[in-house]
């Protein structure tokens, strides 16, 4: 049988591992990827999964080399930094995104992790105490992993379900957050709260904690005219840029 050889790239995570726990094989702080295919292409034209919403999470599970790596399990931040190496790896550097009616060409390579406080961090442990400062109650959170955002997507669309105007995003994704208030780690107990007494002031320094500690790459833009704050769009086309879909 003949032999063919892939090329691959180990991709360093933003996390470097740490919250990971140590038996698992992204507490190395790596991952080895391989070079898209056209078995990847025929992911990417997949109708079902772009119409469920699934081609870019069976894109990137398909590039793991390692198989024993469970894709939800990885932290959001390093699902991003993934992202973007998955697309340099497999078209290149350069990306054309439409800003405001204009085309831009963006270098991807320019892209970094943020500067993480590793004294932050207890090895192989994704837990972080804080006091919320208006109302001085303790609570612990953890950061989210793409498992934790897919339970979060699938509650908040049970509830439009439910009830067509609602739009809970933020509590949804607080309840998930945090694990613990004043010692209490009862999942009614933290829903209790957030939903009754997290006040507003409360959640947006909680937010700021957050991303204050959240290992993650800075995919923020630096255009001239682009407004501040503006992030790099990710769609389909990042991926495949002629997929004509």
């Amino acid at each position: 049988m003949a032999e063919f050889k892939l090329p691959t790239e180990t991709v360093e995570l933003p996390s470097k591992g740490l919250l990971y726990p140590e038996n698992s094989p992204l507490a190395s702080g790596t991952i080895e990827m391989k070079y898209m295919t056209a078995k990847e292409e025929d992911i990417l034209s997949n109708r079902n999964y772009i119409a469920n919403g699934t081609v870019i999470d069976r894109l990137l599970e398909s590039l793991l080399v390692n198989k024993e790596i469970k894709f939800n399990d990885i932290l959001v931040g390093d699902k991003n930094a993934i992202m973007i190496a998955a697309r340099i790896l497999s078209y290149g550097k350069d990306y054309i995104v439409n800003i405001l009616g204009e085309k831009h060409t963006i270098d991807l390579t320019q892209f970094n992790p943020k500067v993480i406080d590793e004294s932050l961090y207890t090895r192989g442990v994704n837990s972080f105490k804080f006091t919320l400062p208006s109302t001085q109650n303790e609570i612990t959170f953890k950061l989210l992993t793409h498992g934790d955002e897919k339970d979060i997507e699938a509650e908040i669309e049970g509830l439009k379900k439910i009830n067509k105007e609602a739009a809970p995003e933020v509590t949804t994704r607080l309840k998930k957050m945090i694990t613990s208030v004043n010692g209490s780690t009862e999942l009614k107990d933290i829903r209790l709260f957030v939903d009754e007494y997290l006040l507003a002031r409360d959640a947006r320094a909680l937010r700021a904690e957050y991303a204050r500690v959240q290992p993650d790459i800075d995919l923020s833009l630096n255009i001239d005219g682009v407004e501040e704050g503006t992030t790099l769009p990710i769609g389909l086309d990042f991926f495949w840029p002629d997929a004509g879909v």
